[in-house]
């Protein structure tokens, strides 16, 4: 298929530029075929405004897969998953339905240039994380059933679709990649998790926005959308900076576990088992983070560890989720229901300073600890700054805490003109985008 390029001359080389605009088809069959172009070329694509269809957005029906050593840059544009998707937007290309054994990739780069907007579907075939059962009254049903579980979805009661969500939901999904890049993009109602990492080393990722509330107008009606997280590190992540994050997200902004869940797991595309070291989070930088709810959690169970994790500014503003009853703290660390408890010394080296919360404590401990410290806290509420459960008392090792305060008078209650997304703004931008 021939291609137009765009030639410069800059020190004798050559330039080619390649977009999806280039191609025929459908919008997800152009983009890869552009991809499919650059990989081994220019290794570059950019995604542009306008869509060669005439209109400004880009609708994908399935997963954009990424190779090795390639650069999507997204130019001030607006992407969608279609109601007739079921997939990622984003997948690292060596990981998928089929695929027992995935190798590594390498040098995988999403970089927005100007005002980048990510969207879930208008009316997603199927949300939340790993066996959410699906509904297309999910509130209706958790009062009629009494539990929690169930989140929305078209292919509800539809004869040969899987009635629970999984991996798929994930918006962009990255495992077995060593050095990948995520700058500056938007993220509005993912059908689960934002982002997501499995057994990925050298990530940084910075200037990202949510706008993840948990629930949607759908049709004119009010449906729960579960497990908003904003970014979530799962087995083996290793080597990541975080930074300046943001936004209204219904649970973790940032999640980090290590896990041993079996080889099966529907939450992960790659298994959630621990198989040894190389399967501990390690090494994570987490910087500049305001958030409406939870700020960072830290799950590991039995001898999968997470340790050398250091956060420096830290806020939460919104103290209960639509949901949920219960507040939620600034940082968890614990186990959280997902297998048994911590040993001793498997979550450790966890520093945490400059951190701001009103929740019912600062830090909510539910694992056995060791050699962490939490420094220059301010907690706007009148519960503890630090809160071990019965279960973990007495069995933690060196937990400092330092210039820890609590201030009560200033709690504030949340506020969505102080957010990026108010949940209005992006069904606005949505229904008056050019066309």
């Amino acid at each position: 298929m021939k291609i137009q390029t765009d030639v410069k001359n800059e020190e004798s080389s050559a330039v080619l530029s390649i977009s999806p605009n280039q191609y025929k088809g459908s919008d997800i069959e152009r983009i890869q075929a552009a991809i499919n172009a650059a990989n081994g070329t220019t290794n570059k694509i950019v995604i542009p405004e306008r869509n060669a269809n005439g209109t400004y957005f880009w609708s994908v029906d399935r997963a954009i897969l990424l190779p090795s050593n390639m650069t999507v840059v997204l130019d001030n544009c607006n992407i969608k998953l279609s109601d007739k998707c079921r997939d990622n937007m984003f997948r690292s290309n060596n990981v998928g339905l089929g695929i027992k054994e995935p190798v590594w990739n390498h040098n995988i780069c999403i970089i927005g240039v100007g005002d980048v907007n990510l969207y879930g579907a208008d009316n997603p075939r199927a949300t939340g994380d790993g066996t959410k059962e699906l509904s297309l009254t999910p509130d209706e049903d958790r009062k009629k059933r009494g539990i929690y579980g169930i989140s929305y979805g078209t292919d509800a009661g539809k004869e040969g679709e899987q009635q629970t969500s999984d991996w798929r939901n994930i918006m962009i999904l990255m495992a077995y990649v060593k050095r990948f890049y995520l700058k500056n993009v938007n993220i509005h109602y993912p059908h689960s998790w934002a982002v997501s990492f499995e057994r990925t080393w050298n990530a940084d990722i910075a200037n990202i926005r949510f706008n993840n509330p948990g629930t949607r107008i759908i049709n004119g009606q009010n449906r729960r959308i579960l497990n908003q997280d904003g970014i979530d590190l799962r087995q083996g992540c290793k080597n990541f900076r975080i930074d300046n994050i943001s936004g209204h997200i219904e649970e973790d902004c940032i999640a980090l576990s290590s896990l041993d869940c079996g080889e099966d797991s529907p939450h992960m595309i790659t298994p959630a088992k621990w198989y040894g070291s190389e399967d501990d989070t390690e090494q994570i930088f987490i910087t500049n983070i305001k958030t409406g709810i939870s700020g960072v959690a830290i799950r590991g169970t039995e001898k999968a560890s997470i340790h050398n994790v250091y956060i420096n500014g830290l806020t939460t503003e919104l103290t209960r989720g639509v949901f949920m009853q219960e507040a939620y703290p600034t940082i968890y660390i614990g186990t959280g229901g997902y297998g048994k408890l911590s040993e001793r010394g498997t979550i450790r080296d966890i520093f945490a300073m400059n951190i701001s919360g009103a929740g019912t404590s600062l830090i909510h401990i539910d694992a056995p600890v060791e050699n962490c410290c939490f420094m220059n806290g301010i907690l706007r509420s009148d519960g503890e700054i630090i809160n071990y459960t019965d279960r973990v008392k007495g069995k933690s090792k060196n937990v400092v805490l330092k210039n820890m305060i609590k201030c009560p008078e200033t709690v504030t209650r949340f506020d969505k003109t102080w957010c990026f997304f108010p949940e209005m703004v992006a069904e606005n931008k949505t229904k008056g985008a050019r066309t």
